[in-house]
């Protein structure tokens, strides 16, 4: 009894735009449908490690292309693993159903973004399936899962329905059956086929065989039948040496094995041989999926040992600050029947990781040395995920640090490196100078910044979340300290004679009456008020004591429903600014004011908006604002009188 179903898509007409929108070239149908089976394949033959039954003696494992050009199908067939109904649906029945979503979302952006070319989301959400409907007009899939008895056939014409039923297979396997599309019809011919196969899926590690017709016997008793030749090379593409292998190969490799549709931005092919023997293949994808940030998404390369698939998303292998390297390792030393309890707990797999991020760092750093603008995309799309090895990997700090990049006050465009920056460090300054903030715009026009700039020094521009525990991590570089020119601590190397102490000291007693009104009346949102040496410019800025966090990231954690407790800053107030000495004198003469109060009110509020919060209460800000400007412009009026 067949068994209708709709696909989960939530959004009509989702085939015409998968059609239009995932593939720029209709023939990358083959390559995709065959890396399914491939993967099929592999699955078998991991299972067959603890299940030897579910593979009969000597039997060959393989990929199918059948033509039928009397029928108009071509199918792709392979003997692995098979699914039940229920995977079936969910494999099937569901567009990209770890993040449908965020799939939709992102395919609506891309047909709106036809004129720009921007459009190939392949790749980021495991769509790969549905690229059949690029050249057929419908779809058959017969499976029967290894170990079960009966095979289920799911069908659909790619209009959001389609029908389970009981379907006829002798053995285990999957059978993929396109009836294709009248102006379709060229990809029966075989020399077509071949070609494809072998231009796509020539690295595939099992065999695929074309089904072709071949002339048999002689004169009038020459007649054709069918038969099956091998295509590929059937050989591991990253067992082969290196040099033997061409970048095309490579990156075709690379969509084989994430269904991407562009090549990769950069790879490392290595073979490591000492106390442990293994084969490696990293690449770094040109562009980002969707969920880098999404915390439940698995992460890590595939793992294979002596060729046979162990598991995908080996996460053991690859540390999350490195989350986005895509690959392979072929281990020689870890057992046939690993599992991740045993990698967890294993010297080998430890051994293994750390190579990988030795070599994933190697090829980050020659891709800076030697492609500084293939390293300036990768930094715009992976940097922030990178400096989480600054706080996650301590051992790979300093190598990680060589591989930041920040904008400063050095270049209004391009980014700096910290080695850079410290290469153009006067000979006067002794630290690196940072500000932290929600953009460069806000950092940029800080009151923070004053006196770092009038001495003429470079300063960082913070603007990640991630950045206020990489320097928590990273203390300093090449022995210089990073310092925060935001913190109450700020130390600018400058000499102090006592002549020079004994004038702060006597600045500061000289403010002490206003600073002490500041207090009283920011009681319950400042923790102290007092003289500053670093304001030039400005009346007052905030700063953040030992120990705080910047308000950006407050408010962030607190945005992600996280319970913060607020830091209660220190508000510093400049003595050379004319605001700031009238408001002293009228304290001094009316030290009951309730203008002086709202002065500071307003002060406060200033503060606030120069580091980019958001002020306590807009609405009194509003009113306060227009009262203390009316009495300026009477005061400026009964002057002029």
């Amino acid at each position: 009894m067949a068994t209708k179903g709709t696909v989960n898509v939530q959004t009509e007409n989702i085939f015409p735009l998968i059609k239009k929108f995932l593939y720029s070239d209709h023939e990358i149908f083959l390559r995709e449908l065959v890396s399914n089976a491939s993967d099929a394949v592999d699955k078998l033959r991991f299972r067959s490690i603890t299940e030897p039954e579910l593979v009969e003696e000597g039997e060959q494992l393989c990929v199918q292309v059948i033509p039928n050009r009397e029928a108009g199908t071509l199918t792709i067939s392979d003997n692995g693993v098979g699914m039940t109904e229920e995977e079936m649906i969910q494999n099937l029945g569901t567009i990209a159903h770890s993040g449908s979503k965020a799939f939709i979302e992102n395919l609506q952006k891309a047909a709106k973004a036809e004129a720009s070319g921007d459009v190939s989301l392949i790749g980021q959400f495991g769509v790969g399936f549905y690229s059949a409907y690029l050249v057929a007009d419908e779809v058959e899939v017969i499976s029967k899962a290894a170990g079960q008895d009966g095979a289920i056939k799911w069908t659909s014409s790619a209009d959001g329905q389609y029908t389970t039923e009981p379907g006829q297979r002798e053995g285990r396997g999957t059978s993929v059956v396109l009836h294709l599309k009248e102006e379709q019809k060229e990809l029966l011919d075989s020399w077509k086929l071949r070609n494809l196969i072998k231009r796509y899926s020539d690295y595939v590690s099992h065999p695929i065989e074309l089904q072709v017709e071949r002339e048999v016997g002689e004169g009038d008793e020459k007649t054709t039948e069918l038969a099956f030749e091998t295509v590929n090379q059937a050989k591991a593409l990253w067992k082969r040496s290196s040099g033997d292998v061409t970048d095309e190969q490579y990156a075709e490799f690379y969509k084989h094995l994430t269904h991407d549709w562009e090549p990769p931005l950069a790879q490392t092919h290595f073979h490591i041989e000492g106390t442990q023997l293994f084969t490696g293949l990293l690449f770094v994808p040109t562009r980002p999926p969707f969920d880098l940030f999404d915390p439940d998404r698995r992460h890590g390369v595939r793992l294979y040992v002596k060729r046979v698939f162990i598991m995908d998303d080996c996460e053991e292998l690859l540390p999350r600050w490195l989350r986005f390297m895509r690959g392979i390792i072929d281990s020689d030393d870890l057992p046939l029947n690993v599992s991740r309890e045993l990698l967890q707990d294993s010297s080998i797999t430890r051994t293994i990781r750390k190579q990988v991020i030795r070599k994933s760092l190697d090829l980050l750093e020659d891709m800076a040395e030697n492609r500084p603008e293939d390293f300036k995309s990768f930094w715009d799309n992976y940097g922030v995920v990178l400096k989480e090895g600054l706080h996650f990997d301590p051992k790979f700090k300093n190598r990680v640090a060589d591989l930041l990049r920040y904008a400063s006050s050095h270049d209004a465009e391009a980014l700096t490196s910290l080695k850079d920056y410290v290469e153009r460090m006067p000979f006067a300054q002794k630290a690196i100078y940072y500000a932290m903030g929600p953009s460069r715009q806000v950092v940029e026009a800080s009151p923070h910044l004053e006196a770092i700039k009038k001495k003429g020094y470079e300063i960082l521009f913070m603007t990640d979340p991630i950045d206020q525990w990489a320097v928590q991590a990273l203390t300093e570089y090449e022995e210089k300290k990073l310092v925060s020119v935001m913190t109450a601590d700020l130390d600018l190397g400058d000499e102090e004679d006592e002549a020079d102490k004994s004038e702060k000291e006597a600045v500061a007693e000289g403010f002490k009456g206003l600073t002490e009104r500041f207090s009283t009346v920011l009681t319950d949102r400042v923790g102290q008020v007092r003289v500053s040496d670093r304001l030039t410019d400005s009346p007052v800025c905030l700063v953040i004591p030992e120990g705080g966090l910047h308000s950006h990231i407050e408010r962030m954690l607190r945005a992600n429903n996280q319970n913060v407790p607020g830091t209660r800053r220190i508000m510093e107030v400049n003595p050379s600014h004319a605001l700031i000495s009238n408001l002293k004198t009228l304290n001094e003469q009316k030290p009951e004011s309730a203008q002086v109060s709202e002065w500071i009110e307003m002060l406060y509020d200033q503060a606030l908006l120069a580091e980019g919060s958001p002020i306590d209460n807009p609405a009194a800000f509003a009113s306060r604002m227009t009262r203390l400007m009316s009495q300026a412009v009477q005061s400026e009026v009964t002057t002029e009188a």
